[in-house]
């Protein structure tokens, strides 16, 4: 098989969708018609999307005074936020953020757990806000 000619086809054939849509028979695809219904991804593909994602949100914090003012512990709470939340969604949590420039992060932690992300992903929000009080991570 000749694989250039294919991937020049198959690009050309099948199109490049970087959201996922349904194709012409329903199926959720994206990409160059990758079918994740009956396909999926692999282990290797989610660790790659995985590593390209958490390099989008340190780069996003990384021009937040606050954030770059704060040991690595925390910072990764404000990451872990941040990757679920989106960056403005994290950006949002202004009282967490003041408390957090007052180096006040048994407040960071309160108004943390004062928010409906809080309520939402329960158990994540008592880990990360408990981090975030302490510095310190419970293994």
């Amino acid at each position: 098989m000749n694989r250039e000619l294919l991937r020049s086809q198959l690009e050309r054939h099948e199109g490049l969708r970087l959201k996922p849509y349904r194709d012409t028979v329903g199926k959720l695809t994206i990409g160059h018609g990758r079918n994740l219904e009956d396909v999926g991804i692999s282990r290797e593909e989610a660790d790659f999307m995985l590593d390209n994602d958490i390099d989008q949100v340190e780069q996003y914090l990384n021009t937040v005074d606050e954030y770059n003012e704060l040991d690595e512990v925390r910072q990764t709470v404000l990451a872990n936020m941040a990757f679920n939340l989106g960056f403005y969604g994290l950006m949002a949590f202004r009282k967490t953020w003041a408390a957090i420039s007052r180096k006040d992060y048994p407040e960071a932690a309160r108004q943390m757990l004062d928010s409906r992300w809080a309520r939402q992903v329960g158990n994540r929000a008592q880990e990360l806000a408990e981090i975030m009080r302490t510095g310190e991570v419970k293994r």
